[in-house]
């Protein structure tokens, strides 16, 4: 009786310190988890407050860097804790191998499902490292186009001239045309009468150019001297010069409405006239001949 409660006791004492052994490499696993991840996330960030420090004046290019250190941070805590309950249950005597296989098939199934979100983030992933795009920007993605109000590895949000949202996942990007990166260009197709003196016209053109470069509301606006390309096209009714100013990004529309406008005044000042329809009427003479003849035997039979 007694020999059966020594075994009993040295086998539950037995289990315990095995037990408590489990315990405290568990214990273990988790401190050393949250030491990589602590200090994974303060490299990080020291990382991001040195490019900021050097990017003052670039709001977006923070705010970039600021994005690409939460996914970096995030990678971070996700491989660590998926190392982390891999080892947690090889302590728990778990077999991990089925489990690996199970995941590795249900893994596939998913990235088989959702392909379109594994390419939305990757998609966005690059266009935040290689800044192709930034908030207030002026872009032009497939079939739409607006000023960009929000950039994320799912989405980009634009907005319209007419106020309307769009949300343009990241995968279905193909192109982006940004029309205010750097500079803009305010480009001007100028349709006079084809029968004004096109050289005249030009030096116009030239004079309302330099006084809006002139000007204190616009000139800081632009950034070069007006560029005259010369006669883009002509036909029946019109002549089109094409024209083109250097701007700050994003000031182009609102240069070119300025310079159209005070165009139109100075053309009217000028006697420049513009285009309008002209329709030329040849009559025959043989014709109008007949046409006489019977209207006046049609008024002697009258008579």
């Amino acid at each position: 009786m007694n020999e059966n409660l020594i075994d009993v006791a040295t086998g539950w004492w037995q289990g315990l310190g095995s037990l408590a052994t489990s315990g405290l490499r568990i214990v273990l696993i988790l401190v050393m988890a949250w030491v990589v991840v602590g200090v994974a996330g303060r490299a990080i960030r020291l990382l991001r407050d040195r490019v900021a420090g050097q990017l003052d004046d670039d709001r977006e290019a923070i705010k970039r860097a600021q994005t690409l250190s939460r996914v970096f941070r995030y990678l971070v805590v996700v491989v660590v804790s998926l190392i982390t309950g891999m080892l947690i249950l090889g302590e728990l005597g778990v077999s991990v191998a089925p489990i690996l296989g199970a995941a590795g098939v249900v893994g596939l199934a998913v990235g088989f499902g959702a392909q379109s979100l594994v390419k939305d983030y990757f998609t966005g992933f690059f266009l935040l490292l290689e800044n192709q795009i930034r908030q207030g920007d002026v872009v032009q993605l497939g079939s739409h186009s607006g000023v960009v109000e929000e950039v994320t590895l799912r989405y980009v949000q634009l907005r319209d001239y007419d106020g309307n949202v769009h949300y343009v996942p990241n995968g279905h990007i193909t192109t982006v045309i940004n029309m205010t990166r750097g500079f803009s260009q305010a480009v001007c197709d100028i349709a006079v009468s084809v029968h004004e003196d096109v050289d005249a016209v030009v030096r116009v053109i030239r004079e309302v150019a330099a006084e809006l470069r002139a000007d204190e509301a616009f000139g800081a606006r632009i950034l070069a001297d007006l560029e005259v390309a010369g006669v883009e096209r002509w036909d029946n009714a019109s002549v089109v010069i094409r024209c083109r100013f250097r701007t700050l990004p994003i000031e182009q529309w609102g240069v070119k409405r300025e310079f159209l406008r005070r165009l139109k005044g100075a053309f009217v000042a000028r006697g420049i006239r513009l285009p309008y329809p002209n329709l030329t009427v040849h009559a025959d003479a043989e014709a109008a001949n007949a046409a006489s003849l019977r209207e006046a035997a049609a008024a002697a039979a009258t008579r």
